[in-house]
């Protein structure tokens, strides 16, 4: 048989049940139902009183508040919202002011309260943070570990057409390997890297932005882009958001380019392509560059020893990973339940290896993607940020 279960409105019935019976004292009575002689008179008082529903609680919000915002206040914000319906509490609050200012306006969280209440404010979903995984010091120290690659500041040519000259850099030895004029896409990125993999070879890194095509808001920075050159063997490193220092090797050969090639622009596309190979040439084989102590870049690039695979294999996970296919909509059947992953990686294998916390990373090629939770939410992950050089400490000063 189950044990029975009460609630407090019960317990106050049965009291006083027991107390009519003249059987219990009250102090008995407290014992028992564990109350202090205090609690008991004020129930008793409220059954005296002959309210219909004495045994109930009552209602502890506040009967009147001193400094609420009057109606009046709360009608010309309403109304000053309805005007701008694009302005936010702080603008409303100062609009209001320089209209009226003699009168004390609410904070602006007060008007927001008021907005709020009205309905007239639409609540935002929030966004779940990727989970930061760090900074990696990674400086190339030789020829091929390490490109740059980034779109110049896009331009029109004199006859009105956009030109977006996408440029890869090899880091070490600064030899501007392409200046190529095309859409800034993933179809348009990946067409021009194809023919400079197929001609030159394939370094072990690529740093970049965060930006598309090269990378996303996604699970481990990945893009369409950036999973292709996991494929291919190529580490994708990304800066740290607003932080162009961080491929500023590459920056400062942009501001070379573009001194010298689009001030003024040429004609039309054509004719700025091949002021782009003249200054690709020129540049690589006869501007001395300081920080290779004046020689040119071809001086110190040689051609990467990786060539451009015939045909792309799906990655491979070792005994201690399960293994799914990602779907077209980006996600993962996982202990019977759709888990999103991202659509980057559609099509894609990935591997699910069990993490002490009780969930399972997931990861592509050694690219760790997030971790899905014991409950079955998947948390992404962050890329790792790549730096130039570790961030200055700040001095201290020694106590005299």
């Amino acid at each position: 048989m189950p044990f029975k279960e009460t609630c407090p409105v019960e317990e106050r019935i049965a009291l006083f049940v027991e107390y009519e019976t003249g059987v219990f004292t009250i102090a008995e009575l407290c014992r028992r139902h564990g109350i202090s002689r205090e609690t008991f008179y004020v129930w008793k008082r409220r059954r005296d009183s002959g309210e219909a529903r004495w045994f109930e609680d009552r209602s502890h919000a506040v009967v009147r508040c001193p400094h609420t915002t009057s109606g009046w206040l709360a009608e010309r914000i309403i109304a000053a919202r309805r005007r701008f319906p694009h302005f936010g509490p702080k603008k409303i609050k100062a609009w209001l002011e320089r209209a009226r200012p003699e009168v004390a306006w609410p904070a602006a969280s007060t008007i927001g309260d008021v907005l709020k209440r009205k309905g007239l404010v639409e609540a935002r979903r929030r966004r779940r943070r990727a989970i930061a995984q760090g900074e990696v010091v990674a400086p190339a120290t030789a020829a091929n570990e390490e490109w740059g690659i980034d779109f110049k500041g896009w331009f029109r040519t004199a006859d009105g057409a956009r030109c977006d000259p996408l440029t890869i850099t090899d880091a070490a030895s600064r030899y501007l390997i392409e200046v190529r004029i095309v859409e800034p896409t993933w179809a348009g990125v990946r067409g021009a890297l194809e023919r400079v993999f197929e001609e030159t070879g394939l370094p072990d890194a690529i740093r970049s932005d965060n930006g598309s095509p090269f990378g996303s808001t996604g699970a481990g920075g990945l893009s369409a882009l950036s999973v292709w050159w996991l494929k291919l063997g190529v580490e994708p490193r990304y800066i740290p958001p607003s932080s162009p220092q961080d491929n500023g090797r590459h920056e400062r050969m942009h501001r070379t380019l573009k001194a010298q090639t689009s001030k003024p622009a040429a004609a039309n596309a054509s004719e700025q392509q091949a002021r782009f190979d003249l200054f690709r040439r020129h540049y690589n084989e006869e501007r001395p560059h300081e920080a290779l102590e004046q020689t040119p870049p071809a001086t110190r690039w040689q051609p990467p020893d990786h060539t451009l695979p015939a045909r792309l294999q799906d990655p491979w996970y070792d005994a201690d990973h399960e293994v799914r296919r990602v779907r077209p909509s980006g996600a993962i059947k996982w202990r019977g339940q759709d888990v999103f992953i991202g659509e980057a990686l559609a099509g894609e294998l990935v591997g699910l290896a069990e993490h002490e916390s009780g969930g399972h990373i997931a990861r592509f090629c050694q690219r760790d993607l997030g971790v899905i939770d014991r409950d079955r939410r998947f948390l992404r992950f962050a890329p790792p940020r790549a730096r130039l050089r570790v961030a200055q400490e700040t001095a201290v000063t020694p106590e005299q």
